[in-house]
């Protein structure tokens, strides 16, 4: 069967309004897309549409909030039909210390947004896509999600979380028709990377992760890391001993606290 072109795609993605989710929300109206865009921030993403060749539609949304996200996908469903690939691409990142009282506020804000908020968003397409039997449910998630790193407990967990909740959701899905696509990017020039303290091996620009990401899309792989040599990296981290993996990265460079989410 051939798949339709993709100018024909109805695509949705969340945390539109900035960084890798602005990205692939230009990448895939420049292959001629219709968008469903959703964020927290109205403004950014009027701005980005007004740029945009096509016809697409906002929705200010929190991922977190699964009404809200609900009305939204019943929207854009209702307009434009039921769209064939839905990017998860929402997420949220500050530094944590389990030590500090005040830190638990991040700790379930940064877990609701990049864990829930994927789940979330994908549940009102599900049974659509299942029906039609066809689609591509996209998650986010990194490979700070392969190995628990330092001051960023909150982040790693939700990351981790993120990779399993995937590979759960594929697996109920498999025959279905709709794939289930995991892709866990190392680096990517944002401004959630912008205030990071510490060298970051091989990052991408975030226009050259959305076009990567979208290949990986196209050809509907199951897991993905961008780029390439990160994949390397996560593999060395998955076989590294713990002894060693906790001296080595004791002293690791550590994003700041309290940062506005």
């Amino acid at each position: 069967m051939v798949s339709d072109p993709v100018s024909r795609k109805r695509v949705f993605i969340t945390g539109a309004s900035s960084g890798l989710g602005e990205a692939l929300a230009r990448e895939y109206a420049a292959r001629g897309a219709t968008l469903g865009l959703l964020a927290r921030r109205a403004e950014p993403m009027q701005a980005l549409v007004a740029e945009l060749s096509g016809e697409h539609r906002v929705f200010v949304a929190d991922v977190g909030d699964a009404r809200a996200i609900g009305d939204a996908a019943t929207s854009f469903v209702s307009e434009f039909g039921v769209p064939d690939i839905v990017i998860a691409n929402a997420g949220v990142s500050v530094g944590t210390l389990t030590e500090h009282a005040e830190d638990l506020d991040a700790f379930e804000r940064v877990l609701r947004t990049n864990l829930f908020g994927m789940a979330a968003t994908f549940q009102p397409f599900v049974e659509p896509m299942r029906s039609r039997g066809s689609g591509r449910l996209v998650g986010i998630a990194s490979v700070a999600g392969i190995r628990g790193l330092p001051g960023a407990g909150a982040y790693s967990a939700s990351k981790a979380g993120a990779l399993a909740y995937l590979e759960s959701l594929r697996v109920e899905l498999h025959g279905s028709g709709v794939r289930v696509v995991t892709v866990a990017p190392g680096y990517i020039r944002t401004p959630m990377t912008a205030i990071n303290p510490y060298p970051m091996p091989f990052i991408l620009p975030a226009d050259e992760a959305a076009r990567r990401i979208a290949g990986i899309i196209d050809r509907g792989r199951r897991y993905a890391v961008v780029p390439w040599q990160m994949g390397v990296v996560a593999r060395l981290l998955r076989i590294l001993p713990r002894s060693l993996f906790d001296v080595l990265f004791a002293r690791a460079g550590r994003k700041p606290r309290n940062l506005p989410l």
